[in-house]
């Protein structure tokens, strides 16, 4: 028979399964890149989500436990004790809690975003003693193409840069809208075809962090992987000996190859660059009139030369 404690009985069986699950996800937890970020940007970004978690919890918990009182103090009982007012019209204590602490709380969470917002801005540039190592990233389907300008080079699915540099990376798309995001450095931008956006990041040091498409965008969404290589300086060097090694090059026509869709394309190298390529893809979307400067222009643009 169900006795008159049921809903306490309901709350430590409730209890007890959230903990148990808790200490199985413990491993899966210990790996989550955003709660063990590996640079700046994603340590702002975390203490930020904390403080406004713990914020909102001043308001969910009172709120959480009190419901768990009154239906264990109302439950429906013989012999009753409790007081019958029907009368009762309110109480401005109760009304003073329930109003203000909620505004105070909203005013607190809406001036950190104000602060945090143009203080994580991501078109910001680091302070850093070295120059920012620029990249190039192309949302194609279903698969990330980035370009380094300085090395006149391209990767398909990895992404490397000096660990002791900060990483400005320049973003766009020649399909449709995509979400770049790197977890343990940073937060998403979106990519979108004519659009140029960008994102700051900074590494504590070596490492190799995984980056993905947030942003559903057809059917290989799911496999639009890449790894973000953080490398030392010999590291760096050799990696990008490997690259410029390649005998592919990237020109007007193997990039239109590179558009084609793929799903859980392998990464790839190309040792040379078509000339602005990146300004040529942002150049697609824009209203042409007239012929281009060049056949590889036409191509990409156009489609045809």
């Amino acid at each position: 028979m169900i006795g008159s404690g049921t809903p306490l009985h309901w709350v430590r069986q409730l209890g007890a399964a959230a903990a148990i699950a808790f200490l199985v996800s413990g491993c899966a937890l210990s790996e989550a890149p955003i709660l063990y970020p590996q640079g700046p940007i994603a340590l702002a970004q975390r203490d930020l989500l904390f403080t406004a978690f713990w914020l909102m919890m001043i308001v969910a918990i009172p709120a959480i436990l009190l419901t768990l009182l009154f239906v264990y103090r109302y439950r429906s009982r013989h012999h009753s004790t409790a007081a019958y007012t029907p009368e009762w019209e309110g109480s401005w204590k109760i009304e003073t809690v329930v109003w203000l602490v909620p505004a105070a709380i909203i005013i607190v969470l809406g001036t950190l975003v104000w602060r945090d917002t143009h203080k994580l801005d991501p078109y910001k540039e680091l302070a850093s003693d070295k120059p920012p190592f620029e990249v190039q990233a192309i949302a194609l389907d279903w698969k990330w193409l980035f370009v380094y300008p300085e090395l006149g080079v391209a990767s398909v699915n990895e992404l490397a840069f000096p660990a002791d540099r900060p990483l400005s990376i320049k973003i766009t798309s020649d399909t449709v809208m995509n979400s770049l995001m790197i977890p343990a450095l940073g937060g998403q931008i979106y990519a979108m075809a004519g659009m140029r956006t960008e994102m700051n990041l900074l590494a504590d040091g070596p490492g190799t962090f995984k980056g993905r498409n947030t942003m559903y965008s057809g059917d290989g969404f799911s496999d639009q992987n890449f790894l973000a290589h953080a490398l030392t300086e010999a590291d760096f060097t050799a990696w990008k000996e490997k690259v410029t090694g390649s005998p592919d090059a990237l020109d007007a026509k193997t990039y239109l190859e590179v558009t084609k869709q793929s799903v859980a394309n392998p990464v790839a190298y190309y040792s040379s660059v078509e000339p602005n390529l990146f300004g040529l893809i942002l150049r697609k979307y824009a209203p042409i009139v007239g012929p281009l400067e060049s056949k590889a222009a036409e191509l990409i643009c156009r489609g045809a030369a």
